[in-house]
């Protein structure tokens, strides 16, 4: 599985990327801190396959890294996805690493 820094994703985002973003996050997880992707939580990623872009790079993050990679695992196995990155460490990383008056949980 593909995997990307934190870092690596901010890089991304100030060169303005075209790439799509999905945090497979709860609502309330995602109502407390999010780097403003699409919310798709981990339960409906099977559900709402169509909506996670196949043309273009896609990052997968969660809170810590573990369901962003069970997500891209189960895309990856029923639609053939291979464009779907894991965000190491997820949210918590992106809070240590980058912006560190980000609330966390």
């Amino acid at each position: 599985m593909k995997e990307i820094s934190v870092q690596e994703l901010k890089e991304m985002m100030d060169n303005h990327n075209d790439f799509q973003l999905i945090d497979v996050r709860e609502d309330f997880e995602y109502e407390m801190s999010n780097l403003g992707g699409n919310l798709i939580p981990l339960g409906g990623i099977l559900i709402e396959a169509d909506q996670v872009a196949k043309d273009k790079p896609v990052v997968v993050m969660c809170r810590s890294g573990r369901r962003s990679a069970a997500a891209i695992m189960q895309l990856e196995q029923q639609f053939g996805f291979t464009n779907l990155a894991n965000l190491q460490g997820g949210i918590l990383a992106w809070a240590e690493d980058i912006d560190p008056s980000m609330q966390v949980y």
